[in-house]
């Protein structure tokens, strides 16, 4: 029977995916980095050398930790606002709708109703047995379909 550290050592680690703003001069050093490690002969990828900065700032002591840290500035969290249009902003259709006056509606001649058509069965997919759908997948409805318009037909002469 083999010892229960084998087991542990050999399972893989389990990865974390996150996203985070990062000036773009401070972007373009992981770049100048990159390059720099293929001068040297080896491959990285951005995840290797943040994961690699991370080993040096945990070997740091104390007061080198402090330093390196006080001489990042601090950023606005979020994603960045998109650029401000030099006109101000057009206002939006829900609030000018509600200001303009009810338009009347021309009358319409017979004809016969579009009928909407039977919601289709969802395509199988070969997907794991066991794979379970995302929270985002579920919550989103699936997108309503619009039939096309008809014609009225044409009057006999």
């Amino acid at each position: 029977m083999a010892p229960a550290t084998d087991k542990s050592t050999s399972k893989k680690p389990k990865l974390v995916r996150d996203s985070f703003t990062i000036p773009k001069n401070e972007f373009a050093a992981i770049e100048t980095l990159k390059t720099r490690a293929i001068a040297l002969g080896i491959s990285v990828k951005k995840s290797e050398l943040l994961r690699a900065g991370l080993m040096v700032l945990q070997g740091l002591s104390d007061a080198a930790y402090k330093t390196a840290v006080a001489a990042v500035p601090t950023l606005k969290t979020g994603r960045p606002a998109a650029k401000a249009p030099s006109a101000p902003p057009a206002p939006s259709k829900r609030k000018a709708a509600a200001k303009k006056p009810a338009a009347k509606k021309a009358p319409q001649t017979a004809t016969k109703p579009v009928a909407k058509a039977a919601p289709k069965a969802p395509a199988k997919t070969a997907a794991k047995p066991t794979a379970k759908p995302t929270a985002k997948a579920a919550a989103k409805p699936a997108p309503a379909r619009k039939a096309a318009p008809r014609k009225a037909p044409a009057k006999a002469a």
